[in-house]
């Protein structure tokens, strides 16, 4: 996975004639506070598409491109707004109803990561947006570093324990990715990143809620 992705020209052909639309979401993703919810995080799931996927349907990138387009830590409802951003913009950018309902969707999948197994498009979705789980070694220490960055203002004992959740819950998954794609590129290196940085190989629980992190 890499950032070289040109991002503007990943928009337009996504959705030509749309560059005022493009270039807010840009600015959106490009805000100073973020630290890894950020323009590097959507090229990497712009680019984990295309190794998932030989054709990517449009709503899937549209999706990418709305799933963290409003992004707040301290809120719990990310993915609800950005959805309804989508909803609210992408009608005027001329995308029929029928696609603008399925990207608030796709969009809404991201909170849990947990599309249902004939939903070919959400997993294609989820298994992109949790990619950086796989990552180098290097990549994914600095994916965790500037997510603590991001819950600077939760206190350490509580941000280990909620993130601990999160990673054993994926842990728990007979796999974390979908995708027989995902599974041979990044499900081994996953699952190492995974309890490498949990550093107590405990069996994971039967469950965890979602939270911060991903």
């Amino acid at each position: 996975m890499n950032d070289a992705i040109d991002l503007r020209r990943a928009w337009r052909d996504t959705l030509p004639g749309a560059d005022r639309l493009g270039a807010d979401l840009l600015r959106s993703w490009s805000a100073p506070d973020r630290a890894y919810h950020d323009a590097e995080h959507l090229a990497e799931v712009l680019t984990a598409l295309g190794e998932l996927a030989d054709a990517v349907p449009r709503t899937v990138r549209l999706a990418a491109w709305f799933h963290d387009a409003v992004y707040d830590p301290r809120r719990d409802d990310n993915e609800e707004r950005s959805a309804q951003l989508a909803a609210a913009t992408l009608p005027d950018a001329g995308v029929d109803p029928a696609d603008v309902a399925e990207v608030e969707r796709l969009v809404r999948l991201t909170a849990t990561h947990d599309p249902v197994a004939d939903d070919a498009d959400g997993i294609l979705l989820c298994d992109a947006d949790l990619a950086i789980l796989g990552a180098s070694p290097a990549r994914y220490a600095r994916y965790v570093e500037d997510v603590r960055r991001e819950y600077a203002h939760v206190p350490e004992p509580d941000f280990r324990t909620a993130r601990g959740r999160i990673l054993r819950g994926f842990l728990a998954r007979p796999a974390i990715y979908r995708t027989s794609r995902g599974r041979d590129r990044w499900e081994s290196a996953a699952r190492r990143n995974l309890r490498a940085e949990l550093g107590d190989g405990d069996p994971p629980p039967a469950a965890a809620p979602p939270g911060p992190g991903c």
